[in-house]
């Protein structure tokens, strides 16, 4: 039942998503359960203002722990560690510092993604078990310039409004929602 719950509120993000899935960096999946492994994916749309995109830097947020970069063919990963502002306990251990960023970097023009073409950069690791949302920022340098999705609304406020919005993760309490599905 827990993960046709997961199911459902990943479609319900994809949805509610859509209109804005290719105008900016997102995750693929944009609705994650409390607690839980998550697979990030982020799209990359479009490079900068015509310019062949050369880099990729995403920063973990507050919660998101474990962090963990998918290496990518034709590029270059390297993860930035550091204190975590709340120390966690997996598998026994408690660990103070963690992966608070990620950055893949083409290596060299033939390994750049070009203006036109899309593609995908994957991280994983651990939600928050407490409901809430996350925000990745995501700085795409390109050849030339760059784009800092890094924009995070206002309480209350749509992300849509925004000109360079970060990438949004919905951390939510499925086995609530499942609770009230009976």
């Amino acid at each position: 039942m827990k993960r046709f719950a997961i199911k459902i509120v990943a479609a319900w993000a994809m949805l509610m998503g859509a209109s804005a899935a290719f105008s900016h960096v997102t995750l693929a999946d944009q609705a994650a359960a409390a607690g839980a492994s998550y697979r990030g994916v982020l799209k990359v749309g479009h490079g900068c203002a015509g310019a062949a995109t050369t880099s990729i830097t995403v920063s973990m947020p507050s919660g998101f722990n474990g962090a963990q970069p998918l290496v990518k063919a034709g590029w270059t990963v390297s993860t930035q560690v550091g204190k975590l502002d709340q120390p966690y306990v997996a598998h026994g251990t408690t660990y103070t510092e963690g992966v608070q960023g990620i950055t893949w970097t083409a290596k060299g023009a033939e390994n750049a993604l070009p203006d036109a073409f899309a593609d995908e950069f994957v991280f994983r690791g651990t939600t928050p078990k407490k409901p809430g949302t996350l925000w990745f920022k995501v700085v795409q340098g390109c050849v030339t310039g760059q784009n800092a999705w890094v924009e995070i609304p206002a309480p209350g406020k749509d992300a849509h409004s925004l000109k360079s919005p970060a990438a949004r993760l919905d951390v939510l309490d499925v086995q609530a929602a499942g609770d009230h599905a009976h």
